[in-house]
């Protein structure tokens, strides 16, 4: 959540990050709105002091029955308008917190401006490209004719936009990530969550998905939501608690399956494994104090490499412009992946510093050592990675001209030494 106290200072660059977001706001209504707001609180403080001193009053005249009913019946009419400005604060807190709550988050200064993808500006390539000798196919295709992707049975089962993985690419499925989770654990310090799969509302206010992105999310009918990335209830552990700056950055992962209804990607990468409504994906996230959290952005986006790097997957760093950033980002590295059946680099991980507001959301805050102020905690999220386009990435870019895939060095002992997928 954007702090109010920023718009409020700062009204004309407010404005201009808008603009760079594309979002269209009166952000004279929002202030209109504060101000009022502000005011009722001051009526509000000025009224409960004077009914304090009024009662104070009161007790100091037992003697005097008729000048304290009097006075208290001037007490009794400060109640009553008390709680008309009660009132009237709840609802301009609501209205407030309503425009509050769909604003996206201010880029970082470094973000480029941008409209869409076109926008973004690519930061590293690594990786040398295959040279095949033969036309690489994509990563249905091949799995198909391996007879272990099933995309028929699938729809027969749940309709479209799921697969059923067979034998040695449901192994490799599950191999993948214990590959990850074990770089992540064993080498760079995160903790290993298992965490509920369901969460209520308030999870999803946390992070940013509601009340904006309902319609990409899967309901059920107790109220539950299925969670669209293990980064909701990570991010959540720490929702409503004011940690110790000694338990700062915190690193925890979840290798966790992802809902997601796709409502926002009509008629996009339908074919294949890429975009589903359930995925599997390794998650990061860490929460640091606020000048610790740039470095942390790019210890994470490095975690992630570290695994196509040890898959020797080719991949590109991209930096995403303000109009490609997710809204809960203040800044975005996306790692794209070679795919040479497609001939593209397509997204593999986002990695994302969500600067203090998921934790206004989730009023997730630390006190330093020796001071009474607490400050909000900053967030960050990222993929570590999508395990399924991990697949697809290992599928078409050691495939061999008869059809079998090559096992990754790295991956072998995970997959009782298997080398190739035949």
């Amino acid at each position: 959540m954007i702090d109010i106290k920023f718009v409020r200072d700062n009204p004309k660059e407010f404005k201009e990050y808008l603009i760079k977001r594309h979002v269209k706001v009166d952000v004279d209504e929002i202030l209109k709105i504060d101000g009022e707001r502000r005011t009722t609180i001051t009526e509000l403080q000025n009224l409960q002091q004077k009914r304090n001193d009024l009662s104070r009053e009161i007790g100091q005249l037992r003697q005097n029955k008729e000048l304290a009913d009097k006075l208290m019946v001037q007490v009794a009419d400060i109640k009553a308008r008390m709680e008309s400005y009660e009132k009237k604060e709840r609802e301009l807190s609501e209205r407030l917190d309503q425009f509050l709550l769909y604003l996206p988050n201010i880029p970082a200064k470094d973000v480029p401006f941008g409209h869409n993808e076109t926008g973004n500006v690519e930061i590293k390539r690594w990786g040398k490209l295959t040279n095949f000798a033969f036309t690489p196919k994509l990563h249905d295709e091949l799995g198909e004719k391996l007879r272990l992707m099933d995309f028929t049975s699938a729809a027969n089962l749940s309709g479209a936009r799921f697969v059923v993985l067979k034998g040695i690419l449901a192994k490799l499925e599950r191999a993948l990530a214990y590959f990850m989770l074990d770089i992540h654990t064993n080498e760079f310090g995160y903790t290993e969550i298992l965490p509920p799969f369901m969460v209520r509302d308030q999870a999803l206010i946390g992070t940013g998905q509601l009340p904006k992105f309902a319609d990409d999310l899967f309901r059920t009918t107790s109220g539950l939501w299925l969670i669209p990335t293990a980064e909701v209830p990570l991010t959540n552990l720490v929702a409503s608690q004011i940690l110790d700056e000694t338990q700062l950055p915190l690193r925890v992962t979840a290798w966790t399956p992802c809902f997601r209804s796709e409502a926002g990607a009509a008629g996009r990468d339908t074919k294949g494994m890429l975009r589903q409504h359930q995925f599997s994906k390794v998650e990061l996230v860490s929460i640091a104090a606020p000048e610790h959290s740039v470095a942390e952005h790019e210890r994470m986006t490095s975690c992630a490499e570290a695994v196509l790097e040890r898959l020797e997957l080719p991949y590109r760093r991209m930096l995403l412009c303000s109009g490609d950033m997710g809204a809960t980002s203040q800044k975005t590295y996306d790692l794209e992946v070679w795919l040479p059946g497609q001939k593209l680099y397509r997204e593999i991980s986002s990695c994302s510093n969500c600067g203090d507001y998921q934790a206004r959301r989730m009023q997730s805050k630390f006190r330093s050592k020796g001071q009474k102020n607490t400050q909000f905690v900053h967030t960050l999220n990222g993929s570590g990675l999508a395990v399924g386009r991990t697949m697809i990435a290992v599928l078409e870019n050691y495939q061999q001209a008869d059809g079998k895939i090559a096992v990754p060095d790295a991956l072998q002992p995970y997959i009782g030494g298997l080398k190739v997928i035949g």
